[in-house]
């Protein structure tokens, strides 16, 4: 396999990410969750007495909109809000996405169910397997950037919200392909050609014409003009002829694969 790809960051989110909000304006009087904690849908989180000078009234109970993690607390007690004031922030840590912004020229390469291989710098040895989940349908005009949301394939729990994502993004996969290391390739005067290790004893070679498909890092695909499992030279051939002797000092067995892959 040749897999082309492209290179992003991204930004690990929570997938269900809201606000918790009073139902009316007052005092805080007491904050019943601490970040961290795992709360259910109504579960209350704290009280707000709204009371004023002259008037009692009961305490209203702040309860959480949704079931999750507490991810955020904004007040103490003591604090004054209101119902457009958030006192904490509650998500679902158990669906993570991760956001990223594809510039105006790669639009045409990106749909849903992309594979991507993601790197974080918490764990630089690992390498984590996700898909595209969502594209947006139209670009920001100021950035001129399209929107998609990936998410991992299999949950890890080491990966968290706010984390920053390194992401290589397959956009081309060609399959039974010839491969050779980029390098080996001679250009003169626009032709393309590669020198192949030819004769029984293998102390020769042959200029060979081929046609380059996609280039990706240091390997390049070839359509036509090498064989599988033919031996093409990759170092001292831009001083080769056809014809030329030559003395094998090292072989490659093989290419290795992308990092990604490991």
């Amino acid at each position: 396999e040749l897999r082309d790809y492209l290179e992003f960051g991204g930004d690990v989110t929570a997938k269900s990410n809201i606000d918790i909000l009073p139902d009316t304006a007052g005092k805080i009087a007491e904050v019943r969750v601490r970040v961290g904690d795992s709360v259910t849908k109504n579960q209350i989180i704290a009280y707000v007495d709204p009371s004023r000078p002259g008037m009692n009234y009961e305490l209203s109970p702040v309860k959480a909109p949704i079931a999750g993690t507490i991810t955020a607390v904004n007040v103490v007690a003591g604090s004054m809000v209101s119902p457009q004031l958030s006192v904490g922030k509650v998500s679902k840590m158990e669906s993570l996405e991760i956001g990223m912004s594809v510039p105006e020229r790669f639009v045409s390469k990106i749909k849903e169910g992309q594979k991507a291989y993601l790197r974080f710098d918490a764990y630089p040895s690992q390498v984590f397997i996700a898909k595209i989940i969502e594209v947006s349908p139209v670009l920001d005009q100021s950035s001129r950037t399209m929107g998609a949301k990936l998410a991992l394939i299999e949950r890890d729990d080491r990966i968290k919200a706010g984390m920053f994502a390194r992401i290589k993004l397959i956009t081309d996969t060609k399959t039974s392909t010839v491969k050779i290391p980029a390098s080996a390739i001679v250009s003169r005067f626009g032709d393309n050609f590669v020198f192949v290790v030819d004769g029984e004893e293998k102390n020769s070679v042959r200029k060979q014409p081929v046609t380059v498909g996609i280039r990706v890092d240091d390997k390049a695909e070839i359509l036509s003009g090498v064989k599988a499992n033919e031996e093409v030279v990759v170092r001292g051939q831009t001083l080769l002829e056809d014809g030329s002797r030559i003395n094998i000092v090292s072989r490659m067995e093989s290419l290795p694969e992308m990092e990604s892959n490991k």
